[in-house]
């Protein structure tokens, strides 16, 4: 679970946007194994885990240049790059945020399963997208919630929730061809705990050693990405 130390600092930067937390009813080859940061996680300011899980997939081709713009934006106190986490190490529960994308398929060990279901149900957030808008990690991504939420699918995230004007005004989602799309979200018992992209929030275009064509990636993805953050810490 997130810790005390972590969940004071979040009630403190509450202040900064009195917006109200809504419930909702409705390329592609194997990164090298990133580098697993060590050492204390500093519980004084905000970090965002990338997660690594299923045989060393992670979020290499995720941009983290929107924690920047959380910085820039809000009066947030929030570390600028990704901390590399384990799904199914300890330290995950140090992260109040994370964000998981990959390409191919994967499978989760029954460990990882655990760990995310306590994460999210005991204060934890993720952002997720495929790399590439890969269809294959997509299916294999919504097979994982299912198997460990079986009582609450993916449901569509109206317009109006207030996800979408936390820090910026966001009236309409489209994908780089143009089109309309919607996020998808997991809530448990009442509260969002997840946020979910088929088309992708990744930035490819901002992501380090990314080689990804970015498939059809939603438009202007990093101040999505700000509101996403925003809004999962303060609620």
């Amino acid at each position: 679970m997130v810790s005390g130390a972590l969940v004071l600092l979040l009630l403190s930067a509450a202040v900064i946007f009195p917006v109200r937390a809504e419930p909702f009813s409705e390329v592609k080859k194997k990164s090298p194994p990133p580098a697993v940061t060590t050492g204390p996680v500093d519980l004084t300011i905000l970090q965002c885990g990338n997660l690594i899980y299923a045989d060393n997939q992670s979020s290499v081709c995720f941009a983290d240049r929107f924690l920047s713009d959380v910085a820039k934006d809000t009066n947030l106190r929030v570390t600028k790059t990704f901390c590399m986490v384990k799904l199914s190490s300890d330290t995950v529960f140090d992260y109040p945020f994370c964000v998981m994308s990959g390409n191919e398929t994967f499978a989760l060990t029954p460990a990882e399963r655990e760990n995310l279901k306590k994460y999210l149900t005991h204060g934890g957030f993720i952002l997720a997208s495929p790399g590439c808008s890969d269809d294959v990690w997509d299916k294999a991504f919504r097979k994982e919630l299912r198997l460990c939420f079986p009582d609450a699918p993916l449901a569509k995230i109206p317009a109006d929730h207030a996800i979408f004007s936390t820090v910026h005004a966001i009236p309409r989602l489209t994908e780089k061809h143009g089109k309309a799309v919607s996020l998808e979200g997991l809530e448990l018992n009442g509260r969002l705990v997840l946020v979910y992209s088929k088309e992708g929030l990744n930035d490819v275009a901002n992501a380090k050693g990314c080689c990804c064509c970015g498939g059809n990636e939603i438009t202007d993805p990093a101040k999505v990405n700000v509101n996403i953050f925003t809004y999962a810490v303060l609620y």
